[in-house]
């Protein structure tokens, strides 16, 4: 539907889409954090859960849209280049915590398991891709049958993990303050409030997103940057406006662990993802159509996760330029990374 415009409108058209996403993305933020104030669900929970599979609407429609329309390419490199532009995500949402680095606010393992499950997911779709998969049914291969099981199991680990005290860190005391100083103003909201008001977000996240994967793909053509390096940049970064949007306000209402929990979350569903674009593609296994590029992709997504697991483990307190030390190394491994998929193009 854009093809008939110029580049430069379409780029001002993806401009007011992308502004959209990002203003639900925060409103998104604040309701869920009272909805977890109300119901007194753990915050880190609710970000794995509602908050990131709220934000991932758009990777849901776009993936699946590029799938059907017969570039499979766009989809892999639309989800594999947004797992790492939202773990690029945490060293932004870093220069807007006051009270220290963000990887040193979480009080509970949750994050950091979340994280490492996250790398096993990953790890998991590279051994499909160099096995090669093998086809059960409708389409659906093994390897993202298994990732989605994968996925599932890991809800379950993460929600029991909520009910289990087993360790925490010794600057514990410290962390509750800042965790329950809460700024958010719709606290006082009234229960059917929030949950109508979370879903006209969640709706606006998902028509912006079907709309920007039609647009990127027309851009690709006008800009003849290809539909991989769009997919894994220009989509990946407007398909990514939510879960950005929502960690910086996250972290603004001091719900730092649904900050973090949001990212990789959303990466987590991003390889269950895999799943649904498995049945869609009809010419095969979709571990096929993983090309260098995504390939690189998720290699360097496993290693600045396993970065940022060791950073909420190892817990520095140093900050430069108003970010963490373990910001200041994610942030370099994704510029690093954008370059060599650049290069990959």
């Amino acid at each position: 539907m854009f093809d008939n415009f110029p580049v430069a409108i379409n780029s001002i058209v993806f401009l007011g889409l992308a502004a959209l996403i990002w203003l639900a993305g925060t409103r998104l933020s604040y309701l869920i954090d009272a909805i977890a104030e109300r119901t007194k669900i753990a915050r880190a929970f609710l970000g794995l859960v509602l908050l990131a599979t709220a934000t991932e609407l758009p990777e849901l429609v776009t993936t699946l849209s590029a799938t059907t329309s017969g570039t499979p390419s766009l989809a892999l490199n639309n989800m594999f280049g947004g797992m790492l532009l939202q773990l690029f995500v945490l060293a932004i949402a870093d220069m807007f915590v006051k009270e220290g680095p963000l990887a040193s606010r979480p009080h509970k393992p949750t994050v950091a398991i979340a994280g490492l499950l996250c790398i096993t997911s990953l790890a998991a779709v590279l051994i499909a891709k160099t096995l090669g998969d093998q086809i059960l049914a409708f389409h659906i291969g093994i390897g993202s049958a298994f990732i989605a099981l994968l996925y599932i199991a890991s809800m379950y680990i993460l929600w029991q993990m909520e009910n289990r005290d087993t360790w925490s860190p010794v600057d514990l005391p410290e962390n509750q303050i800042a965790e329950q100083a809460r700024q958010n103003r719709y606290d006082e909201k009234s229960f059917a409030y929030l949950i109508i008001f979370s879903a006209l977000c969640a709706a606006v996240i998902l028509v912006c997103g079907v709309l920007l994967v039609r647009l990127a793909d027309t851009l690709a053509n006008q800009t003849g940057l290809g539909t991989s390096f769009i997919g894994a940049t220009l989509l990946a970064l407007t398909t990514s406006m939510p879960e950005l949007s929502t960690s910086i306000a996250a972290v603004r209402v001091k719900a730092y662990t649904m900050a973090i929990s949001n990212i990789f979350g959303s990466n987590m569903i991003m390889t269950f993802l895999l799943f649904p674009n498995d049945l869609a593609y009809t010419d095969g296994s979709i571990f096929s159509q993983i090309d260098k590029l995504a390939t690189f992709a998720i290699t360097a997504g496993i290693f600045l996760t396993g970065l940022y697991c060791i950073g909420l483990l190892a817990r520095p307190k140093i900050k430069i330029f108003r970010m963490g030390l373990t910001s200041i190394a994610l942030m370099i491994g994704y510029f690093f990374s954008i370059i060599v998929l650049y290069n990959l193009r």
